[in-house]
């Protein structure tokens, strides 16, 4: 199982590399962040002195999106890092919540997401592309690699995942929820002619060390509220009890009440106290080392591939030096 640190770009910049040049040390193989604008800094320009200041990290966002800036501008930006440091980049992207939303926009439609998909990739790995009706392509890109995974909840999203992505990226670590998500991307993929293991799975949730678990829930439960956004609108299209979507991941928004993004992913966000402590236990990890060894050991067996850590909590430094000395070891070795 591979390890990726998750951060939000916020200043100084320098905090961030930091942190991300300490991930390597400790033996993650990845380095995301978030991708809004608006919110947070620019995450591609800090991508290249993250990669100047790392030896072997692969960087990307988690996740960006089609709306927020011109395809060919994304993938010619990946194009210029990968030229400059190796095809180090990855491409986690999504149909955009805080990026597009703080903006006054609605989240872009699949369809849209499911173009975009290709030509980013095309056109970063130096193939012609038709960008809003003119074919283009980047006539310096030699070499070019860029892996583009997909963030989904929903069984059309998931579907999409399937279809067209190099992985799929699932912001929550219940095992439940994972085992059936898992399934539904690799249908897609065996449907559409694919390799179902051809599919990277990554799960990315927060994780906090320690025996306080009052503590731990505390810092981490604005998680579940930043999957209550993605889940309310799946609630919005496909109904409480569809029967197209577990109701382990519809039945704990019932309390929510609204959402402020400017404390988005941050401890102690105040929209969400409706989310109980049984969902942040079953969607972060939470706890001594043996109890997030054994559940990623879960997770491994249900077929993930990496582990991506958000670590937005009060103890950042801690848990990467953690996973360093005794979680990564138990599940590398």
């Amino acid at each position: 199982m591979d390890f990726g640190l998750v951060l939000q770009t916020d200043p100084p910049a320098s905090a961030v590399v930091g942190l991300m040049r300490r991930a390597e040390r400790n033996g993650f193989r990845y380095g995301w962040t978030f991708d809004s604008a608006v919110l947070w800094q620019e995450p591609f320009v800090i991508y290249s002195r993250i990669l100047e200041h790392t030896d072997r990290l692969i960087v990307g966002p988690m996740v960006t999106n089609p709306g927020t800036r011109t395809w060919e501008v994304t993938a010619s930006t990946f194009a210029t890092l990968n030229e400059m440091y190796g095809n180090r980049t990855v491409c986690g992207i999504g149909r955009g919540d805080s990026a597009m939303r703080v903006a006054g926009r609605k989240p872009n439609t699949l369809a849209r997401l499911g173009e975009a998909i290709d030509v980013i990739r095309d056109l970063a790995e130096g193939r012609e592309a038709e960008v809003g009706g003119q074919r283009l392509r980047l006539p310096w890109v030699r070499d070019g690699r860029l892996p583009v995974w997909m963030a989904a909840y929903g069984p059309k999203a998931l579907e999409l995942a399937g279809q067209k992505a190099d992985g799929f990226i699932l912001q929550l670590a219940d095992p439940f929820l994972t085992e059936w998500m898992i399934k539904a991307v690799r249908t897609a993929a065996s449907d559409a002619g694919r390799d179902p293991a051809s599919v990277t799975i990554c799960v990315a949730a927060p994780a906090y060390v320690s025996d306080d678990l009052t503590h731990a829930r505390d810092q981490c439960r604005w998680f579940g509220g930043m999957v209550g956004n993605h889940v309310a609108d799946l609630v919005a299209r496909y109904g409480d009890h569809s029967g197209l979507v577990p109701e382990a991941l519809t039945a704990y928004i019932k309390q929510r009440q609204g959402y402020d993004y400017s404390h988005h992913g941050r401890a102690g966000n105040p929209d969400t106290a409706f989310v109980p402590d049984e969902i942040v236990d079953r969607f972060c990890l939470l706890g001594p080392v043996e109890a997030h060894i054994e559940k990623l050991r879960a997770l491994r067996g249900l077929g993930v591939d990496q582990f991506a850590l958000y670590d937005m909590h009060d103890a950042r430094e801690e848990t990467i030096d953690a996973y360093g000395a005794e979680v990564i070891p138990a599940l590398t070795s």
